[in-house]
């Protein structure tokens, strides 16, 4: 009989410690998630905005030499990140490819002009700096036309602007959420418990002599849980640097921001079940005997 009930009891335990450590990795998991995209938010954010081209267009007057002093400047630019010239010829047959016909029997001569396709650092894609770097390029003589989606500008700053705020309000709940879900499960922790406190305390034990078994067993569950969500988040790191290369979030070449957020979740796994444990203990130690039930 005893030895059924002392099974019952380990069962008990056990299932309890999985439950804190369980509390412990999915909100950790979630949390570190949120802070890696805050982290990385401004090189995702990049990567929307140096996909948006800048189309640059010259008259028929312009030579090569012209054409040679140009790209020199564009590659001096610290604003611009890549380019590309195409000529009337290669424009003439990318229109062919996606018309399937040769426009230019029909017209008799190629309408289409000589161009640069200008790709510019992210930080500088904001409405401010690209007027400003229209009005520079526009002083190169013979250009014709500078044209790009300054719509699309507008609302990816806008759209970014507003998730990374949203992010760094639900990582704040988040937080919230996570003390107390994780205190509330070491709390029916060592409620299990709440007899053996009271009797070590009746038999002459000091508070903290109590208490110190119970923080570092919740803390080396703490421990455990911020590990296995360490470890999800490396394996989403590299899910995401599979799916989406150009985010360039890879852990082996961009390490940092996981050392750091990595860091971080141990930290905080072990500090909420440290003051968690604490207050719990704290609470049944002040319970008078009678109130134990």
């Amino acid at each position: 009989m005893t030895s059924t009930y002392e099974k019952y009891q380990k069962r008990k335990l056990i299932s309890s410690y999985f439950s804190v450590i369980l509390s412990i990795f999915l909100v950790l998991s979630l949390l570190g998630a949120l802070s890696l995209f805050v982290i990385n938010s401004e090189r995702i954010s990049n990567n929307f905005r140096e996909n948006i081209p800048i189309n640059l267009f010259f008259t028929d007057n312009a030579t090569q030499k012209e054409f040679d002093q140009f790209s020199k400047k564009l590659g001096e630019a610290p604003y611009v990140k890549s380019f590309k010239f195409v000529s009337k010829e290669e424009a003439a047959e990318t229109q062919k490819e996606d018309l399937g016909e040769d426009f230019l029997e029909f017209l008799g001569y190629n309408p289409l002009q000589n161009s640069y396709d200008i790709y510019i650092n992210g930080e500088y894609v904001v409405t401010d700096s690209l007027t400003k770097i229209e009005a520079e390029l526009l002083k190169t003589p013979n250009i014709n036309e500078i044209a790009y989606d300054k719509q699309l500008v507008e609302l990816v700053n806008d759209n970014i602007k507003r998730i990374t705020n949203w992010v760094l309000i639900i990582a704040g709940i988040l937080t919230v959420i996570s003390m107390l879900l994780i205190n509330s499960s070491l709390r029916l922790l060592i409620f299990s418990s709440r007899f053996t406190i009271k009797t070590m305390q009746m038999v002459g034990a000091t508070k903290r002599f109590i208490r110190r078994p119970f923080i570092w067993h919740s803390m080396r569950l703490g421990l455990i849980g911020s590990i296995l969500a360490v470890i999800a988040l490396v394996a989403l790191t590299f899910y995401l640097d599979k799916k989406f290369p150009d985010l360039e979030l890879s852990p082996t070449t961009n390490y940092m921001p996981l050392v750091i957020v990595g860091s971080g979740l141990i930290l905080a796994g072990i500090i909420i079940t440290t003051i968690s444990t604490f207050f719990a203990t704290q609470r049944f130690l002040n319970l008078k005997s009678d109130e134990l039930y």
